[in-house]
């Protein structure tokens, strides 16, 4: 089917319009509707009533000359460039040169005028004035593209972007809403930027379920497995709500009549479309993919959504839209991607921070808390090398005893900055398997009333259903052993310490509670952090790591830990942990 053309003949021989829409109607290539007028006046009233594609206009009027209407036409009616034809019964060439410096686009003589060069003048006339219209178009295009790409790029703030872009494209397609949808690994993802007001609450879909002709699979697809392959196409794409096939979009005519619509709607298989048409009240949408480049991968990584809405009427969206959105969209992958390196780089560099104040910390402490044990090893060892003669049998065990403590205690601190670089740093893997609570805690109790000496009494009291817990031996043991050196150390009068185990249905608690020196307020807040210490510790050594050994063993069994403490009164600490391991195993109680 061929476009069909609007055409005006402005000329005061009826004889010639006659001839010149006989020549026109007889165009095998192109459709035209003819308009005529007999004066300078009609044409001029024609052309504000009707928009002509293009205008033959005789160089010679009863009321005016051709180029004095050709100058009204244009600034006057259109103020843009319009094809116009000269006619004229003289071969002037001075008249030719005048008429083309106006901006006519050609220039015709009537006596040497054939059916044939009439045709081609007028489509060759239409098809430039479209190409001129459609670099100006173009060249408008890009700079409104560049200036907001530079907007967009003026941040590295992420959600600075995401709201710069929306803002931006919204005025770009004037329509009524614009929207950024990022996909989640494991979720629906969420709206993370709106033009208009937040509906971040509103998950669009976590599926793709493209139609190329064959019947789609019933089995569910997800949006990374089929995104890969709309991606490879590149192809801008209108959303509907309506399902409907997946199809190319059809090629444009060389020279179209006007802008030309988005001929087919493409399907993003939105799975909850009856929901969001409601929710936006929307009719007509807009959709193009947001990529970012895959670390060489050619196949790109589809980050998320740039979405157009329009509600406020029906809408055909344009060729020249999608290609807009999707040149935006482009910028927008750019800078959301710088952005994102940045907040790695940021996060990188905080992270080393934190490693090199932990390691500082740790010189620190080891440098600190090793003098003095250090100091009491040597003074020993060198009495029993200098006077091993003169004492007696228990003096020699006494100070070999204050050797082996002082050591232990050494021991203890390298191995406890050990595993708090590997818990701070490395994460160690979370290895449970069965545990019986009851056997597991006596054993380590007997432990410690050997070492423990008398002037603390060590309680340990059951109650509830303890049975089909699964948990890390190794954690558990330190979970219990710095809970309950901390409670002995911070006893320095003696008195009971108390083991409470408790059961339940889906968890199991315990706590240790001491009538020790007990914790100032103002200090509990950051004692579960490494190398933190109560404030009224005085002499009493001490790395401050216990606690935060404890906490982070705590959470690889996704329990948690609290503390209560009252200065002069004692501490208790109390332990939450569930008896189904985090990776989804049930206990052997549960199966």
């Amino acid at each position: 089917m061929l476009d069909t053309w609007t055409l005006l003949i402005i000329d005061d021989c009826a004889a010639d319009r006659k001839i010149y829409r006989r020549y026109l109607l007889k165009d095998p290539h192109q459709s035209y509707q003819i308009l005529e007028a007999d004066c300078a006046e009609e044409g001029l009233a024609l052309c504000q009533q009707v928009r002509c594609d293009v205008i033959l206009l005789d160089f010679c009027l009863p009321d005016m000359s051709g180029l004095e209407l050709f100058d009204r036409i244009q600034q006057e009616i259109f103020k843009t460039s319009i094809p116009v034809i000269m006619l004229t019964g003289r071969g002037d060439e001075e008249i030719a040169v005048q008429v083309m410096k106006r901006g006519a686009l050609d220039y015709l003589v009537k006596q040497h005028l054939t059916q044939d060069v009439l045709q081609l003048a007028v489509r060759n006339a239409i098809k430039q004035s479209y190409l001129q219209a459609q670099l100006v178009k173009t060249q408008e295009r890009q700079r409104l593209i560049a200036t907001t790409a530079l907007r967009i790029r003026q941040s590295l703030n992420l959600e600075q972007i995401l709201n710069t872009a929306v803002a931006e494209v919204q005025q770009l397609l004037k329509c009524d809403r614009v929207m950024v949808y990022q996909f989640a690994p494991d979720t629906d993802g969420k709206i993370v930027a709106s033009s208009v007001e937040s509906y971040s609450t509103v998950a669009l879909c976590d599926r793709v379920g493209a139609r190329t002709g064959e019947q789609r699979s019933s089995t569910s697809t997800t949006l990374s497995d089929r995104g890969a392959e709309e991606q490879r196409s590149r192809e801008e794409v209108a959303v509907g709500f309506s399902p409907m096939p997946l199809r190319p979009c059809a090629p444009l005519p060389l020279v179209p009549n006007s802008q030309s619509p988005i001929p087919y709607i493409y399907e993003l298989g939105l799975c909850n479309c009856v929901n969001l048409k409601k929710q936006f009240n929307t009719k007509a949408n807009l959709v193009v993919p947001i990529n970012l480049s895959n670390n060489g991968n050619p196949t790109p990584k589809l980050w998320g959504l740039l979405i157009a809405h329009h509600n406020s009427g029906e809408r055909q969206w344009q060729t020249d839209d999608a290609e807009m959105l999707n040149e935006v969209s482009v910028q927008l992958a750019i800078a959301i991607q710088q952005a994102e390196l940045l907040a790695q780089t940021q996060a990188a560099l905080a992270k080393e921070k934190q490693l090199n104040v932990f390691k500082s910390q740790i010189i620190t402490t080891v440098s600190h808390e090793y003098r003095t044990p250090l100091t009491s090893i040597l003074a020993a060892a060198s009495t029993l090398v200098k006077h091993s003669q003169q004492l007696d049998e228990s003096k020699q065990q006494r100070f070999l005893g204050i050797i082996e403590q002082k050591a232990r205690y050494m021991s203890k601190l390298v191995d406890n900055m050990l595993l708090v670089n590997q818990l701070e740093l490395e994460k160690p893997k979370f290895q449970p398997i069965s545990v019986d609570l009851l056997q597991f805690f006596s054993d380590l109790l007997e432990q410690e009333r050997e070492t423990v000496g008398d002037r603390h009494e060590l309680i340990f009291k059951i109650t509830g259903n303890h049975h089909g817990f699964w948990g890390d031996r190794g954690l558990l043991q330190q979970i219990f052993i710095n809970l309950m050196s901390n409670a002995i150390k911070y006893s320095p009068d003696g008195g009971s310490v108390e083991f409470h185990l408790i059961g339940k249905e889906s968890e199991v608690s315990f706590y240790i509670k001491d009538g020790g020196i007990g914790i100032p307020m103002a200090d509990q807040e950051n004692l579960f952090q490494s190398f933190s210490r109560g404030s009224n510790v005085d002499t009493i050594p001490g790395t401050g790591l216990g606690l935060a050994i404890a906490k982070a063993c705590v959470e690889l069994h996704s329990g948690n830990i609290t503390l209560s403490s009252e200065v002069g009164q004692g501490t208790k600490v109390t332990v939450s942990l569930p008896k189904i391991c985090p990776t989804g195993q049930l206990s052997p109680s549960s199966t």
